[in-house]
């Protein structure tokens, strides 16, 4: 597929090395995200399977479950995208399967649009996260105390930490996953324009 004469070819040497760089970078993406959301997933998990009648600031807001689940659900498709990144990279190194300039930047396009949106629920996830839980300190006795409890048996517990902690792992995956895109969609327009200038 990568051989020395084509490598030589100063047409196709960018579009080469295009396919190149959407290989190592969707395997670069695919195991990042996968290792960042190991842990939201089995929080996730653990929340709804084994900790479904403990109470904390999280529990009786459905609108941030839902936000929550629809996050996840956004890091699993940009991971997926990502892997598919390593198969365009094939198909653009091969002059037969090599696709238009439209079609690779329209995938890259998706990728960004997803990873943008995951970004977007993790900010409002956080949001109401943080502000439900600083909304309970302040109502909190200001003693300092060692444990904070409310009226109700709502409190804020370990779970909300390691809540907020996923979110942080979610979040940065998918800015990875947005730079990562930034420079595919980058490396595309670079290496179609120079190929096409080069062939007019």
């Amino acid at each position: 597929m990568f051989n020395k004469k084509t490598l030589n070819d100063p047409q196709y040497a960018k579009l080469e090395t295009l396919a190149l760089t959407f290989q190592r970078t969707g395997r670069i993406g695919f195991w990042s995200q996968f290792w960042l959301a190991t842990f939201p997933i089995a929080a996730m998990v653990f929340v709804l399977f084994f900790a479904g009648n403990l109470a904390g600031t999280r529990s009786g807001s459905a609108v941030i479950e839902w936000l929550t689940y629809a996050n996840i659900l956004v890091l699993l498709f940009t991971t997926w995208w990502f892997s598919g990144y390593r198969r365009l990279g094939r198909a653009i190194g091969d002059p037969a399967t090599r696709p238009d300039s439209e079609a690779v930047v329209g995938k890259v396009w998706t990728g960004l649009v997803a990873s943008t949106l995951g970004i977007a629920f993790s900010i409002l996830v956080m949001l109401f996260d943080v502000g439900q839980i600083f909304f309970y300190f302040l109502t909190a006795p200001q003693g300092g105390v060692p444990t904070v409890q409310m009226g109700g048996g709502t409190f804020v517990s370990a779970i909300d930490m390691a809540s907020l902690f996923a979110l942080v792992l979610v979040m940065a995956a998918e800015v990875l996953a947005t730079l990562m895109g930034l420079w595919l969609l980058f490396r595309t327009t670079q290496a179609y324009s120079a190929a096409k200038t080069r062939s007019a």
